[in-house]
């Protein structure tokens, strides 16, 4: 799929104007207004949609969903207008040369005027028109807004993220080692009242239940026949 939409951006402090839209391939960058084919991670819908061109493949990245107090009061204003649109706020990244990358997902059971299971290109320009808005007037700076799907192996980052992914293989990373290590693969039998995964080792099953605040990063195991986004979203339309 190609975007040839690029929404004029409005100035904001300390950034510059201009959009495209950009695929997910590693390495692939734009130059100025220039626009480019768009992709999903799994190779279908685009689901990015930048200013300016990328970041350098393998740039250090700075979560400020992970340093909340380095983030400043945007990020209020931030999520408000992104749950306002209808949409999930899932993360928010600062990169080298100025980066700024905001990562949305589809609300299960919202209705929307393109019936898909993830997040398409017209709704990353959607939120992308309305954030350089919403930054102007915040005083945020930064040289290039990216707004995008959380991917494939999107990140659980808040509490409700257990339950609408629950029955799902995730990927998980303990704060602490646990028998001698961090990372665990594992099935995710049950959210409440703290998480258990399912765990095989060979032919055996071990049940790993921990706290939240034990773990150090989570992700959805990417799957290519896209059933378990569609478990999700039953999931979620249960939660509402």
């Amino acid at each position: 799929m190609n975007s040839t939409t690029s929404p004029r951006a409005r100035r904001p402090a300390g950034g510059k104007s201009g959009s495209t839209a950009k695929g997910l391939g590693a390495g692939s960058g734009l130059s100025r207004g220039q626009p480019a084919s768009c992709a999903n991670r799994a190779g279908g819908l685009c689901d990015r949609a930048e200013s300016r061109s990328g970041a350098a493949p393998g740039a250090s990245v700075e979560s400020a969903f992970e340093r909340a107090a380095a983030s400043g009061h945007w990020m209020g204003a931030l999520q408000a207008s992104v749950q306002g649109l209808g949409y999930e706020l899932v993360d928010v990244e600062r990169l080298p040369r100025g980066l700024l990358r905001v990562s949305i997902d589809r609300v299960p059971g919202h209705p929307y005027p393109l019936e898909s299971l993830f997040v398409t290109v017209d709704d990353c320009e959607t939120v992308t028109r309305q954030l350089q808005l919403v930054f102007e007037v915040e005083g945020v700076d930064y040289e290039r807004l990216e707004v995008s799907s959380p991917g494939l192996d999107r990140p659980l980052r808040k509490p409700q993220d257990w339950d609408r992914f629950c029955g799902l293989e995730l990927d998980v990373t303990l704060k602490l080692p646990f028998q001698g290590r961090r990372k665990f693969r594992g099935l995710l039998s049950q959210s409440q009242p703290q998480p258990r995964l399912i765990v095989k080792e060979g032919k055996t099953e071990q049940a790993l239940d921990f706290a939240l605040d034990e773990v150090r990063e989570a992700r959805l195991v990417p799957v290519v026949d896209f059933k378990g986004r569609a478990q999700a979203a039953r999931n979620g339309e249960r939660e509402t």
